[in-house]
């Protein structure tokens, strides 16, 4: 008998001591009241008194289902994305919210839609960094006062229609379509810019423009197969360059 209550004194006494984890804070009820919070290490809670209920302290990642919204401006499009979380208060976590994961995940989803929802598609696509704060912002409202803290919200994920797919690939290749044009026809205003400066050139000095008949001619008769026919005007061309070569000789 002596043995028996010697054992029963020593299991109370072992389950006297609780050891919480550097990462775990312990929320002790009272006969059913908070009283405090046990930190990390080798800690006491009294037997059939005192309740502890332990809460994880560090940053939790929680993903958002697909969300399926509706655009601004119509456009049906499926959004998922990720939050991340911690814990700040471990008592509110517990007395405050019943589940406070099931409530941020709930909590996240409705924002997702909400504010996604206000903004146009284009909108969506370039000014990601914005809405993703948004969210933050409005989630952490909700929840700060449940003492947790909203870290931050990314959308990662945004599955768009085939047809408004399609749609996208045919602007973008007309936009490349149209920039190519207009490089075009920026070059040809530029070469005739050139030629118009080079013809006005010429026709103030002619024998430029015979200098420029012969070097065309030496290209083509780079070729041992090609017929090189001679201009009416190349008649003339030595000629003329003999009479500037004796005046220039003159002066």
């Amino acid at each position: 008998m002596f043995y028996i209550f010697g054992i029963i004194i020593f299991l109370l006494i072992v389950s006297t001591f609780s050891v919480i984890r550097q990462y775990e804070r312990g929320v002790i009820f009272r006969l059913g009241r908070f009283s405090h919070e046990k930190q990390p290490g080798l800690r006491m809670v009294w037997p059939f008194i005192d309740q502890m209920r332990r809460v994880d302290m560090r940053v939790m990642t929680m993903p958002v289902q697909p969300q399926k919204i509706i655009s601004r401006d119509n456009v049906s499009i499926d959004v998922s994305a990720v939050a991340y979380y911690q814990i700040v208060d471990a008592p509110r976590s517990i007395i405050v919210i019943e589940n406070v994961s099931s409530a941020i995940n709930q909590i996240a989803q409705t924002t997702v839609r909400n504010i996604v929802g206000k903004f146009a598609l284009d909108e969506v696509l370039s000014e990601m960094q914005q809405i993703n704060e948004e969210i933050r912002t409005l989630i952490d409202t909700h929840t700060t006062p449940w003492g947790v803290k909203v870290i931050t919200v990314e959308i990662k994920d945004i599955q768009l229609p085939d047809s408004m797919q399609r749609a996208m690939a045919k602007q973008a290749e007309a936009e490349r379509e149209k920039r190519a044009k207009i490089i075009a026809a920026e070059g040809e205003a530029l070469a005739a810019q050139k030629l118009a400066e080079t013809a006005d050139i010429m026709m103030a000095h002619p024998i430029a423009l015979q200098l420029r008949n012969l070097q065309t001619l030496a290209e083509i008769s780079v070729e041992k197969n090609s017929t090189i026919i001679f201009p009416s005007q190349f008649m003339g061309t030595i000629q003329d360059i003999k009479t500037f070569m004796q005046q220039e000789h003159n002066a």
